[in-house]
């Protein structure tokens, strides 16, 4: 394995343990208040996609600005305040990092809330790429994988991807990476069925990466 592309949300921090109740009690009963929408249908998306996709199969009830604001806000408070990183994260990248291992972090997120969850974490990596960096679809289309693994210099046949969610796991899958299911936190919404592998724990994701390092 010469590199692993590690999910954020969910992933290295317990983030949708925030995200899920706040997006189901507040933000889509506001955004779509005619139906009951699923979380399991956006969960693993970047935000901006979220609108387009409820836009075109619900009725809206939300202007677009507004929802970015109310996102901005809650992930101020949700990666500056409250989500905590799973025990060993800085210390499994590092050691990933040590045996030659490429490292990066691939999340639908974009770079200003993942670079509150790095500083505050003390997380480095050789790459970071966001949904926002590529032109098209994001997750669960593998163009975000791709790049990362471009940006890397690795095939993606030789890559580890870390992921919570259906979308995020189909994305890594269809990139041609192993993909690891895992989900740090309480919530244990979201289908990981369709991962290589499931670590049921951190110490079980720490113990199988390195075992193919």
């Amino acid at each position: 394995m010469d590199a692993v592309c590690f999910d954020m949300d969910g992933v290295l921090v317990d983030s949708e343990d925030y995200w899920i109740p706040r997006e189901r009690d507040d933000l889509f009963p506001a955004l779509v208040p005619d139906e009951t929408v699923p979380l399991t249908e956006t969960t693993g998306m970047n935000y901006r996609d979220i609108y387009d996709d409820l836009s075109d199969r619900y009725r809206v009830a939300m202007d677009y600005d507004a929802y970015l604001e109310w996102y901005e806000e809650t992930a101020r408070e949700i990666y500056g305040e409250s989500v905590a990183a799973f025990e060993g994260a800085r210390a499994l990248v590092g050691t990933l990092r040590d045996r030659g291992v490429a490292v990066a972090l691939v999340s639908s997120s974009p770079h200003r809330w993942i670079d509150i969850v790095c500083d505050r974490f003390d997380l480095a990596f050789d790459e970071v790429v966001s949904a926002d960096d590529i032109e098209g679809p994001g997750k669960p289309d593998p163009h975000v994988y791709r790049h990362a693994a471009d940006l890397l210099g690795v095939d993606p046949a030789a890559a580890a991807a870390v992921e919570d969610s259906g979308h995020g796991i189909e994305a890594a899958r269809r990139a041609g990476m192993h993909v690891v299911g895992f989900r740090h936190g309480d919530v244990r919404e979201g289908d990981r069925s369709g991962a290589d592998y499931v670590a049921s724990s951190p110490g079980d994701l720490r113990e199988h990466l390195l075992s193919h390092a």
